[in-house]
C-alpha cells in the first residue's frame, strides 16, 4: 500500500469509528468499544509502517499531496493537502500509540460508566482531530483541527457534565484555548496578507528568498505572525499565562487527561512551533524561550505542595511543555521535538498509573489517604516508578536523554549572551523541583504506612485491561531514549525545512538578530555542511561539548539531590517517622506554602480581573437598560396612556357629546312633531290658524 493511502487510512480509520458510535453505538456489543479499540489498533499499525518507511527513506518528504478544497482564484489559500515527512511520522506513532493504549485502559476504567459509547465516540474524535492535524500540510488545514481539537476536549473534560466542577472546567477549558486561538488566526492573516498562502512550503519561501514580510515596511510583521502564531501554542499547550485550564482539567476521566497530556491537545502547541521552525524570527524565538522557561519553573514550584495525585501530574505537564517550548526557543530542535515523544510516554504511563490507583482507592485521587499501596498493586507501583524515574532524567530511562539535550541547549545559551541566564536557571531548578515533586508523589502513593486503612483493606490490583497498557508504557519510557541520532535525528535529514533555516539563519546573521548564532547552529545540527563541520579541537566544538557535559553533570546532581530531599521528608523508616517533618516547615514557610497552594492567586486574580469586571460590565449595562432604555420605553407608554386618557375625555365628552346632543335634538323635536299628528280636524284647522297668525306677524314686523 502506498504510504498516501497509509496516511489516509491512519486519519480515516478512527473518523468511520466516530461516525458509527455517535449514531448507533446503543445498538452495537458494549456499545462499541471494540469498534474503537480496533481502528486504533489498524491506525497504529499504518503509524509504524510510515515510521519505519520514513527512517528508511533517503528523501525528507515521502508524500505532499495537494487538491483544491474550494474552487476559487485564490487557489492556495483554499489548497488542502497531506504531507508526511520525519516529522509526521513520529507524531502518527505517538499519537496512535498513546490513543489505543488508553483506548484499552478505558475497557477496565469506564466500563461501568452510563454514557460508555458516548465516551468513545468523542475519544475516536479526539484522536481524528489530532491525526488531521499533523498530516495537514497548510495552517489553515491545521487550524481547522485545531479546532476540532478544542471541540474534543470541551466535551471529554465535561463528559461527567452533572458535577458542576466538571461543567465548568470544560467551559474553561474551551475559552481560555479560544483566547489564545484569535492571536492564531490573526497570524494566519497576516502570513496570507504577506503570503498570498497559508502552505507551508510556501512560508518557508518567503522567510528564506526575498523576506517578503518585511519588504518596504518598518514593521517586522514576520514577528508579529510569528508571535500570533505562539499565542494559539500557548493556549493548547497551556503555557503561562493561559495556563490556568489544564489543572482544572483533570475533572474529566483519567485515560482523557492521560491523552490530553500525552499524544493530543497539548502536544499540539508544541507541534506547530516544531512544524514551523523555520518561520520565527530571532526575537520570536527569544519570547517562545521565555514563556517555556517561566511556564517551566513556575508550575514546578505550584506541583511541589499538591494533594490532588492528577494535579500533581497536570502541572507536571505544564513545567515539562514549558522545557519543550525552552528547547525551541533556544534552538534545541531536535531536543524540543525529541522530549515532545518521550514525555507522551511517560506521562501517560503516570496518568494511567494514577488512574489504576484511583481505581483501587474507590476514586478517591488525594494523596494524603494513600500509603503502602506498593504492598497491593505491585505492578502499578514497578511501572509508575519506571515512569517517574523517566521524568526526573534517570539514566538510562528515556526522559534523561531528552531532558539532557534540553538543558545543554539551554545552557550553552545562556553561556553565549550571559543576559539570559534566567534560560538556563530555570531549566535546572526545574529539574531538582521534579525531582522533588515526582518522588514526594511515590512515597505518599506506594511506600509507609496506609492512611486510610477502610480503603487500603479494599484496594486491589486492576485487571489486565489496564495493566497491559502500564506494562507497554514503561517499556516504551525506557527504551525510547538513546542518543537521538540513532533513530530521532534520522527523521530530520538534511532536506528543505534544514536548508531553509541554514538561509534564514544566515540572513538574520547579517541582521546582528539575538538569536542568529543559535539559529545557526541548530541549522548545522540538522544538516551539517562540509565548511561548518565542527573539525577536532575546534573551540566551538569543545566549547558546546562542555558545555553538554556540564549540563548533564549538573542535571543529575540536582535531580539527586530532589530524591534525597523528597526521600528525608516523606519516605517513612520502620517506626512510620520520617527524617524531615513536612508539616512542621509547610508551618515555618507558611506565606509561601499558602501562596503555592493556592496557586499564586491566578484563578482569584483572574476571577476579580477578567470574571469580574466582565460582571461588573454586565451588571452596569444591566442598569443602563433597566434604567435609561426602560425608562424611555416607559415614558413612551406613561405618555401614550396619558394620551389616550385626554383622547378618550375627548371623544367621549365632546366628539360623543355632540352626536348625542344631536341625536337627542333630533329625537326630542321628532317626539314634538309627533305630537302634532292627532288624526283630529280641529286640531289641524287651529295649527293652520295659528301658522297664519305667526305668518302675518312675522311679514308685519319685516314690513
Amino acid at each position: 500500500m502506498s504510504t498516501l493511502n497509509l496516511a489516509l487510512m491512519i486519519f480515516l480509520l478512527p473518523v468511520a469509528a466516530f461516525a458509527i458510535l455517535a449514531l448507533a453505538h446503543r445498538r452495537l456489543p458494549r456499545h462499541g468499544d471494540f469498534l474503537a479499540n480496533g481502528s486504533m489498533g489498524l491506525a497504529l499499525l499504518a503509524s509504524i509502517v510510515v515510521f519505519a518507511r520514513a527512517l528508511a527513506a533517503e528523501e525528507p518528504i515521502l508524500v505532499h499531496w495537494t487538491f483544491d478544497w474550494v474552487p476559487t482564484s485564490a487557489a492556495r489559500a483554499l489548497q488542502g493537502g497531506v504531507l508526511v515527512d520525519g516529522v509526521t511520522a513520529f507524531m502518527l506513532v505517538v499519537v496512535t500509540s498513546v490513543s489505543f493504549l488508553v483506548y484499552l485502559f478505558s475497557v477496565g476504567y469506564m466500563k461501568d460508566d452510563v454514557r460508555y459509547g458516548r465516551y468513545y465516540a468523542s475519544l475516536t474524535l479526539f484522536s481524528a482531530s489530532m491525526l488531521g492535524l499533523v498530516l495537514a500540510d497548510n495552517l489553515l488545514y491545521l487550524f481547522v483541527f485545531w479546532e476540532l481539537v478544542g471541540l474534543s476536549s470541551y466535551i471529554l473534560i465535561g463528559h461527567w457534565f452533572e458535577r458542576k466542577s466538571a461543567a465548568d472546567a470544560a467551559v474553561k477549558a474551551f475559552i481560555t484555548t479560544r483566547i489564545g486561538d484569535v492571536g492564531m488566526l490573526i497570524g494566519m492573516l497576516i502570513c496570507y496578507w504577506k503570503v498570498g498562502s497559508l502552505a507551508y512550503v510556501d512560508l518557508f519561501a518567503a522567510v528564506s528568498g526575498e523576506n517578503l514580510f518585511n519588504a518596504g515596511s518598518d514593521v517586522d510583521w514576520q514577528t508579529w505572525a510569528g508571535v500570533g502564531l505562539f499565542f494559539g501554542a500557548m493556549g493548547k499547550s497551556a503555557q503561562f499565562p493561559f495556563h490556568v485550564w489544564l489543572p482544572d482539567a483533570m475533572e474529566g476521566p483519567t485515560p482523557v487527561s492521560a491523552l490530553i497530556h500525552a499524544a493530543t491537545m497539548v502536544a499540539a502547541g508544541v507541534y506547530l512551533v516544531g512544524r514551523l521552525f523555520p518561520f520565527f524570527t530571532p526575537e520570536a524565538f527569544l519570547f517562545i524561550a521565555y514563556i517555556g522557561a517561566i511556564t517551566a519553573l513556575f508550575a514546578a514550584t505550584i506541583a511541589t505542595v499538591q494533594d490532588d495525585i492528577k494535579k500533581v501530574l497536570a502541572y507536571s505537564t505544564l513545567s515539562q511543555l514549558g522545557y519543550m517550548m525552552l528547547a525551541l526557543g533556544v534552538g534545541g530542535y531536535v531536543a524540543g521535538l525529541f522530549h515532545l515523544t518521550t514525555h507522551a510516554f511517560f506521562k501517560a504511563g503516570l496518568f494511567l498509573g494514577s488512574g489504576s490507583v484511583i481505581h483501587a482507592m474507590h476514586h478517591e485521587q488525594s494523596m494524603s489517604k494513600y500509603g503502602g499501596l506498593g504492598k497491593k498493586l505491585p505492578l502499578t507501583a514497578a511501572t509508575y516508578l519506571v515512569c517517574v524515574l523517566a521524568i526526573i532524567g534517570c539514566p538510562p530511562f528515556s526522559g534523561f536523554f531528552s531532558k539532557d539535550e534540553i538543558l545543554a541547549a539551554a545552557l550553552a545559551f545562556a553561556q553565549e549572551r550571559g543576559e539570559h541566564w534566567f534560560l538556563a536557571f530555570s531549566g535546572f531548578v526545574t529539574a531538582f523541583l521534579t525531582a522533588f515533586y515526582m518522588f514526594r508523589q511515590f512515597f505518599l502513593t506506594f511506600t509507609g504506612r496506609p492512611r486510610d486503612a477502610h480503603a487500603y483493606e479494599h484496594a486491589h490490583e486492576s485487571p489486565w485491561t489496564m495493566t497491559v497498557p502500564l506494562v507497554a508504557l514503561a517499556i516504551l519510557a525506557l527504551l525510547a531514549g538513546g542518543k537521538p541520532g540513532w533513530w530521532f535525528e534520522k527523521l530530520i535529514p538534511p532536506h528543505e525545512t534544514a536548508r531553509t533555516v541554514r538561509a534564514y539563519a544566515a540572513y538574520h546573521e547579517t541582521a546582528g538578530g539575538p538569536l542568529a548564532p543559535v539559529v545557526v547552529q541548530a541549522a548545522e545540527r540538522l544538516a551539517p555542511t562540509e565548511e561548518h563541520a565542527p573539525a577536532a579541537g575546534d573551540e566551538a566544538h569543545a566549547g558546546a561539548h562542555g558545555a553538554h557535559g556540564l549540563a548533564m553533570t549538573l542535571a543529575l546532581s540536582l535531580a539527586f539531590l530532589g530524591v534525597l530531599v523528597a526521600a528525608a521528608a516523606y519516605w517513612q523508616r520502620r517506626d512510620g517517622a520520617t527524617y524531615l517533618n513536612p508539616a512542621l516547615i509547610a508551618r515555618r514557610l507558611r506565606p509561601l506554602h499558602t501562596l503555592l497552594w493556592n496557586k499564586y492567586y491566578f484563578d482569584e486574580l483572574y476571577g476579580l480581573i477578567f470574571v469580574g469586571m466582565t460582571l461588573g460590565v454586565m451588571r452596569l449595562m444591566a442598569a443602563f437598560d433597566r434604567i435609561v432604555i426602560d425608562g424611555i420605553v416607559n415614558f413612551a407608554g406613561l405618555f401614550g396612556k396619558i394620551s389616550a386618557f385626554v383622547s378618550g375625555i375627548l371623544d367621549n365628552w365632546i366628539v360623543d357629546g355632540a352626536v348625542n346632543g344631536l341625536a337627542g335634538l333630533t329625537s326630542l323635536s321628532g317626539g314634538g312633531l309627533a305630537q302634532t299628528a292627532t288624526g283630529r280636524v280641529r286640531h289641524y284647522l287651529l295649527f293652520v290658524a295659528l301658522g297664519v297668525i305667526a305668518l302675518s306677524v312675522l311679514l308685519f314686523v319685516a314690513i
